[in-house]
């Protein structure tokens, strides 16, 4: 088996460093990365990666993030790779895996035919994902690059049942598009699942029609892929607290809080507990009791041993 070395990009030196820390006889990667005054990025491969099953670890959060991660794959490659993984632990752009509106570009689809323009390495290359938005984003990519979806599931069963503390309680999504997800989470779980309807009034706007199951003096643990803005989640912890719920908590694995989202949660006074992942970095600048951050690390860890 070819010994296997891991890189990151910038942002996500955090989780190579667990990743590491649970697989020693890993061989970490180095890098030497400069940035200049005219935005413009240097980067050379200071380890041999020859012969080598190369991880790259590095999501698509902005296209920084995503030329870089392009960048060092390629860079391995020219440098005589067995294989390479490219673990993306978020997936940007997730939500634009369609066209709504005439001239649409879909970015989900363009970023996922960028990394297929990679060059083939002697073993192939995979693309590891987390809890995508759209599952169907995996065909998205091309050129015989293998996607792999993973999935945190494991770890929502074990934060609902941390949250819950023992107790009775009702899993809930914030819209009937993540309906069935939810449900299976709640069926592994033996516990109700919830969802709400809505009535979209404009683009900016919804209306909550009616809620699925019953929640009247009942705790209420909310699941959601992502937190962006943190605005849909509160509507929907809204209509379940309106509906009777005694307590709203909240799981998500990718917490991206974007345009202060945690302290809009946070200031809303609705919501007790947010647990989300470490797949986005922007969890882990956020220092408060009342966010609890769960590693993916075991999972990509896990599908490599």
């Amino acid at each position: 088996m070819p010994q296997k070395i891991v890189f990151a990009t910038q942002r996500y030196q955090y989780l190579k460093n667990r990743l590491l820390a649970l697989t020693p006889e890993w061989e970490e990667g180095t890098l030497d990365i400069t940035d200049f005054p005219d935005g413009e990025h240097y980067h050379r491969i200071e380890s041999n990666v020859v012969n080598k099953e190369v991880i790259i670890v590095g999501g698509t959060i902005d296209d920084k993030e995503t030329l870089e991660l392009f960048d060092i794959a390629h860079g391995c490659i020219q440098q005589g790779a067995h294989s390479i993984n490219i673990v993306i632990p978020y997936f940007g752009y997730s939500t634009m895996e369609r066209a709504v509106k005439p001239g649409e570009i879909v970015k989900a689809k363009t970023r996922a035919l960028l990394f297929s323009a990679l060059p083939p390495t002697a073993a192939g290359n995979k693309i590891l994902m987390m809890d995508l938005h759209v599952d169907g984003i995996t065909y998205y990519f091309e050129s015989g690059i293998r996607p792999v979806h993973l999935y945190g599931k494991d770890l929502v069963k074990e934060a609902a049942l941390e949250l819950a503390g023992g107790g009775p309680f009702v899993l809930a999504s914030t819209d009937a598009g993540r309906a069935k997800w939810v449900e299976s989470l709640a069926n592994d779980l033996h516990v109700p699942a919830a969802f709400v309807f809505k009535r979209r009034i404009s683009g900016e706007e919804t209306h909550v029609t009616a809620i699925s199951a019953d929640v009247k003096d009942k705790t209420v643990i909310i699941y959601d892929d992502m937190i962006r803005t943190g605005g849909s989640l509160l509507h929907a912890a809204s209509a379940y607290l309106d509906a009777g719920a005694c307590g709203i908590s909240v799981i998500t694995t990718h917490g991206i809080f974007a345009g202060g989202g945690f302290q809009k949660i946070k200031n809303s006074g609705i919501i007790k507990k947010v647990v989300c992942t470490d797949t986005h970095p922007n969890a882990l600048t956020i220092q408060d009791d009342m966010l609890v951050i769960k590693s993916v690390d075991k999972i990509i860890a896990g599908y490599f041993i």
